[in-house]
């Protein structure tokens, strides 16, 4: 997967936005849902990587099937995931990506999550 691509799976999950918050990290973007991140990429960087939220046992056991998958870096290593796409199948990519996006929205307010069910 390119970045664009990676950008692209974000972008098309229901209610999501980007944006680059942080002065310090030019580069670095933050795909949000319901105004909660869940997923961290710096499309420049190479090799491409995406941080992800994930769920902490699924966590342990990706990293062990995946040298591509290891702990979040800079990040809170129970729960999220940062992944070397260009190691992994688009498939795989993509469906951690809508896990993360599926915590996520998990854990909006019941209105919020609402919202986000109407087309």
């Amino acid at each position: 997967m390119t970045a664009d691509e990676v950008r692209a799976c974000c972008l098309e999950l229901n209610g999501t936005s980007s944006d680059v918050p942080f002065p310090g990290s030019p580069g670095l973007t933050v795909f949000r849902v319901g105004g909660k991140i869940f997923a961290f990429c710096a499309p420049e960087e190479r090799p491409l990587k995406i941080s992800l939220k994930c769920d902490p046992e699924e966590a342990v056991r990706l990293r062990a099937a995946h040298p591509e998958i290891a702990p979040g870096w800079h990040l809170n290593k129970r729960h999220w995931n940062t992944v070397t796409v260009a190691g992994l199948p688009a498939r795989m990519v993509r469906e951690l990506i809508e896990d993360s996006y599926d915590l996520v929205v998990a854990g909006l307010p019941r209105a919020d999550r609402l919202r986000l069910d109407r087309p």
